[in-house]
């Protein structure tokens, strides 16, 4: 017997659609890795729908049968959520919304969740209202009058003005917001054009790779650790000796996650900016994951989106302690054959990353100049 008024967690059900763009491995990790996102904004899951199409129903994303498949599982798991792996439109939230009767929410949304929650700083704080404001100027729910009016060619829906006039404090809002992260975007550039003392390294990545563990293996320091999606969302800088005359500053930031949406990773401009400024970029993925070939991909992507392509970079292959057969990381090798097994954890393979680390500077023309006083006592 279940008493859903003392219930403190809200339950959700999972639902997607496999198109002919993905494979079947693909699929099951994208919703694997939703049910973990779903998880970390605070639900329990509580059970899951596929449905194989040739493409998503424009109206609800899945077919009329599917609904009802979907709306009996609602009902009898009690969930309170309906948590969409592919993007939904506005029209289909509502549809969905509606036919299920329970609130429809979709990956976009569940990372944006996260994001809130994890903020810390003032300028991630901003950054997440941002890219809030922006997903709701697209997702502002429709009325069913403007529903019927939406797509009738050459008429202008009664509430379509009513709309934009909603749209507006919104707009002035999403303004606001550039303006102040443009200027605190002005201002780490500045500090980055005097800071040359020391080469910058930059900790880049899939989330939940353990980079913030790597970050204080390497720097002996004590940024925040967590084993959950985007515990990190603020760059942390910290000094590394590497060798006694070898100091580097090491920067964590914001983790990478396949379909990250693009209002966040437009948003987080400016944070990510320290990947575009580095003199070396440390693409650190999860060794043991089993499609640690899609997670380097997404990484690769997103440098590409946020202008970071051209930046030097190391593959390092984290957490090699944590089951990870030797056989398993000679098969990644394989395919990646300049990668570095480590685990920030134990320790394992650090010496020769630093090694790497110095001689990929040095390659790209870094020259360390520290007075005697300066240099590291070993």
């Amino acid at each position: 017997m279940r008493f859903h008024d003392t219930r403190l967690v809200e339950r959700a059900v999972l639902v997607q659609v496999v198109h002919d763009r993905m494979d079947s491995a693909e699929a099951a990790d994208s919703l694997l890795e939703l049910g973990r996102l779903a998880e970390t904004a605070g639900f329990e899951v509580a059970g899951q729908i596929t449905q194989n199409r040739e493409k998503p129903d424009g109206g609800t994303l899945i077919g009329s049968g599917k609904v009802e498949e979907l709306k009996a599982l609602v009902a009898g798991t009690g969930a309170d959520t309906v948590v969409a792996d592919n993007e939904l439109s506005a029209i289909q939230a509502y549809n969905l919304a509606k036919a299920l009767g329970v609130r429809v929410l979709d990956r976009t949304e569940i990372i944006l969740e996260i994001f809130a929650r994890r903020a810390r700083s003032a300028e991630a704080q901003l950054q997440v209202e941002l890219a809030r404001q922006e997903f709701l100027l697209k997702r502002i729910p429709m009325t069913e009058s403007q529903q019927r009016f939406k797509g009738k060619a050459n008429v202008r829906g009664p509430g379509e003005s009513a709309l934009q006039l909603r749209n507006e404090p919104l707009r002035r809002r999403i303004a606001e917001l550039k303006r102040k992260l443009a200027s605190i975007q002005e201002r780490q550039t500045r500090r980055g054009q005097v800071r040359r003392e020391w080469p910058l390294v930059s900790l880049v990545g899939y989330t939940n790779a353990g980079k913030s563990t790597l970050l204080n293996a390497l720097a002996g320091a004590d940024a925040y650790v967590d084993d959950k999606l985007f515990a990190t969302l603020d760059t942390k800088t910290r000094k590394a000796w590497l060798a006694p005359t070898r100091e580097v500053l090491l920067t964590d930031t914001v983790g990478f996650i396949r379909n990250l949406p693009h209002a966040l990773v437009a948003s987080f401009r400016s944070t990510l900016e320290v990947a575009v400024q580095a003199d070396l970029l440390l693409i650190v993925v999860d060794a043991a994951y089993p499609c640690v070939d899609d997670h380097i991909a997404v990484c690769h992507a997103t440098l590409l989106e946020i202008g970071a392509q051209q930046v030097p970079y190391l593959l390092v292959l984290n957490k090699c302690d944590r089951g990870t057969s030797d056989h398993a990381v000679l098969h990644v090798t394989e395919r990646h054959p300049h990668a570095l097994p480590v685990s920030a954890r134990t320790g394992f393979g650090l010496d020769l990353l630093k090694r790497a680390i110095i001689e990929e500077l040095l390659k790209h023309g870094q020259v360390w100049a520290l007075p005697p006083a300066r240099q590291m006592r070993v």
